[in-house]
């Protein structure tokens, strides 16, 4: 059983642009939204700081946030949420497969890309290793 997070916030409604931060943010980590504003990620020493984080920026918005930690009890539900990780971190190496394979494409910028999604690949996709490798092929390729 894993372990994960969830944080549950409320946020005022105006202005908008503290709400889209906070999505963002969330966004950023590869954050998950169950319902409403509950949010899930896999619990470990980078999540937990960075929605402990994100907890105080909330309260400083002038907001509430509730930081859990808990398992599902059910392991239907762990690997239903699970595949839900991966299928999106899956979709966005698929996406940069797809950029390396037409030209133009620029490699600092898919680097990039793979580097963000790599931060959110919580379960180890195996491709990752096909992007990276594909990403050292066509890098050498360029300079020789």
């Amino acid at each position: 059983m894993s372990v994960w997070l969830l944080l549950h916030y409320k946020i005022p409604t105006h202005p908008t642009a503290r709400r889209v931060y906070i999505w963002r943010k969330l966004q950023r980590l590869g954050a998950i939204l169950l319902h409403d504003a509950v949010w899930v990620l896999p619990a470990n020493s980078r999540t937990r700081e960075q929605l402990q984080w994100l907890t105080c920026e909330i309260t400083e918005l002038r907001g509430a946030a509730f930081l859990w930690q808990g398992q599902l009890l059910q392991g239907t539900q762990e690997d239903a949420l699970i595949q839900r990780f991966t299928a999106r971190t899956d979709q966005e190496y698929q996406k940069i497969l797809s950029a390396l394979k037409h030209a133009p494409r620029d490699l600092t910028i898919l680097s990039r890309r793979f580097q963000q999604v790599q931060s959110q690949d919580y379960f180890q996709s195996p491709l990752a290793d096909q992007v990276r490798q594909t990403l050292v092929s066509a890098r050498e390729g360029v300079t020789r």
